[in-house]
């Protein structure tokens, strides 16, 4: 039946293929805990990385067995992901890894683009731009807006040391000098003018 409701992306391949290419995202999400790929790879890949860290933070010899028959290398992976991630999203229920849209990569085909990243890493992309808006209002002497709030009480819910460890990077951010005081009274300025 066309356009019937679909279980799954086929991404235009084979059954085999898509197992392959799916393996191969997922194995390299672990390895360097973000992706960039096109939007349908990273959702597909996305489904399949959140059930090989369930299966880590069940920590049995039938997960481990599961997790070894899905990731390439297994020997080089399985080590990081039944320890360091098993840790990090042992008090997690779910929502492991993050999806983000960008440009897209080929600027001829245009086909929508994202980043595929674990969340509560060292490379998660919303705890960092989260710390630079704290250290933007710390340095024009704004209050946070709500949605800050908010971003500020998601990224740091389940992080280990959350609160501290986004006021380090908002110091680090805010000694940077990203934001001269010249810039900072200008923005002032046309804020008041144009009311």
């Amino acid at each position: 039946m066309a356009g019937g409701h679909q279980k799954y992306r086929h991404l235009s391949r084979s059954s085999a293929h898509r197992q392959a290419l799916l393996r191969n995202l997922v194995s390299a999400l672990i390895k360097e805990e973000a992706i960039h790929t096109t939007y349908p790879k990273a959702k597909e890949a996305q489904r399949m990385a959140e059930k090989v860290i369930t299966l880590a933070k069940r920590n049995n010899e039938t997960a481990r067995r599961k997790a070894q028959g899905i990731l390439y290398r297994p020997f080089d992976l399985m080590p990081k992901l039944f320890g360091e991630l098993r840790e990090r999203y042992l008090l997690r229920p779910g929502g492991y890894t993050r999806v983000l849209r960008t440009e897209p990569i080929d600027k001829y085909s245009q086909a929508p683009a994202a980043i595929l990243e674990l969340v509560d890493g060292p490379k998660d992309m919303r705890f960092a731009m989260t710390a630079a808006t704290v250290a933007r209002d710390r340095q024009l002497g704004n209050n946070h807006t709500e949605l800050t709030r908010k971003n500020m009480a998601k990224v740091t819910r389940f992080r280990e040391n959350g609160v501290e460890a986004l006021d380090d990077l908002a110091s680090k951010i805010g000694d940077m000098g990203l934001i001269s005081t010249d810039a900072a009274k200008g923005g002032k300025a046309d804020k008041s003018s144009s009311r």
